[in-house]
C-alpha cells in the first residue's frame, strides 16, 4: 500500500461503524466511509467534540450538521495551499490520500531536468495540479465541472502558483482528448482520476467499468515520443490494482517502461493501522 504519511494538517483520528474521525486543520469532521466495517468502541473525544458530521440517509445521499465550522477554511501540504468547504455527499474539496502520488511524480518531474508538460484529466480542485506545477511542470487542467475548475484556480492563488504555465479548461475529458489526438498535441505526463459514475457539461453519461479502458488506449497516443508517467486512480472497488496494471502494461507496452500499482491509504492515529482509500497505477521509465 502507499501511504500518505507526510501530512502535518490533515489526519484520520479514528474510523469505526462505518465512520471516520478526522482533524482538517484545527477542525474536527466525521464522515461515513465504506471501508470501515468494524465495530469498535468510539473512545476518542473528537466523536463528541466534532465541528462538522456527515450523516448519511438511510434512502441515499445525507446532510451535514455543524458545529461551530467556518464555511470556508484552509489547511496546508508542503508549498501547497488548499480551500476547505464541505459540500454534497460528504465531500470538503481535497483527497488527502492523494498526497502519496503528488509525492511521487514531483520528485520524478524534478529529477527529469527538462520541462515536462502534464495533462490533468478529472483534474476536481486541482490538488494534482498544484503539485505539478510546484515541481515545475506545465499542466493542462481538465474538468468537467465549471465549479470544480474555479476551485482549483482558488487553490493556485492561494498556493501562489497563479503566474505558472497552466491551462484552466472546463470540458468534457474523453471529448477534449480526442480533439488533442487530431490537433497532433502530446504530453510527456498524465494523471487521471475518474469518478466512477458521472456526467459530462452537456449530460453525457460516464462509467468507469466501461470507459475507463477506451480513455487509456486514447491518452497512450497523446504521449510524447520520451514519456515520463501515467497515473490512473480509481476508488471502484471493481477495480483492482491488478486491473490498472494489466491495462496500462497493454497500452502501454509500446514505450520501455515499468507499471506497479497499488491500494492507496491513510494512517490511521489512534490505532496505527492504515485505511484504505482507493487504488492507483503507475506506470514510468
Amino acid at each position: 500500500m502507499w501511504i500518505a504519511d507526510n501530512w502535518k494538517d490533515y489526519e484520520i483520528i479514528d474510523c469505526s461503524k462505518g465512520e471516520k474521525l478526522e482533524r482538517w486543520g484545527s477542525y474536527l469532521l466525521i464522515r461515513p466511509d465504506p471501508q470501515v466495517i468494524w465495530d469498535t468502541p468510539k473512545t476518542d473525544r473528537g466523536w463528541t467534540h466534532r465541528n462538522g458530521h456527515y450523516h448519511r440517509s438511510k434512502k441515499g445521499g445525507g446532510e451535514w450538521e455543524f458545529f461551530q465550522l467556518p464555511e470556508q477554511w484552509q489547511i496546508h501540504y508542503r508549498n501547497l495551499t488548499f480551500n476547505l468547504k464541505p459540500f454534497s455527499f460528504k465531500h470538503t474539496g481535497l483527497f488527502p490520500e492523494q498526497a502519496a502520488n503528488w509525492d511521487w511524480f514531483s520528485d520524478k518531474i524534478r529529477s527529469a531536468r527538462r520541462q515536462v508538460k502534464v495533462l490533468n484529466l478529472f483534474a476536481y480542485t486541482g490538488g494534482a495540479t498544484l503539485a505539478a506545477l510546484d515541481a515545475g511542470a506545465s499542466v493542462t487542467h481538465v474538468d468537467a465541472s465549471k465549479g470544480m475548475v474555479a476551485w482549483a484556480k482558488e487553490n493556485a492563488a492561494s498556493s501562489g502558483l497563479s503566474d505558472k504555465p497552466i491551462r484552466w479548461l472546463v470540458d468534457d475529458c474523453v471529448k477534449f482528448v480526442e480533439r488533442e489526438i487530431r490537433r497532433g498535441n502530446h504530453y510527456d505526463a498524465i494523471i487521471m482520476d475518474p469518478p466512477s459514475y458521472g456526467r459530462g457539461p452537456k449530460g453525457e453519461i460516464w462509467k468507469i467499468e466501461d470507459a475507463i479502458h477506451p480513455l487509456i488506449k486514447l491518452c497512450a497516443k497523446l504521449l510524447s515520443d520520451t514519456p515520463l508517467f501515467f497515473l490512473v486512480n480509481s476508488y471502484t472497488t471493481g477495480l483492482a490494482p491488478a486491473v490498472l496494471t494489466y491495462m496500462l502494461s497493454t497500452e502501454l507496452r509500446r514505450f520501455e517502461g515499468r507499471v506497479t500499482s497499488q491500494e492507496i491509504g491513510l494512517p490511521v492515529s489512534h490505532t496505527g493501522l492504515y485505511l484504505p482509500c482507493g487504488a492507483s497505477g503507475r506506470w514510468e521509465i
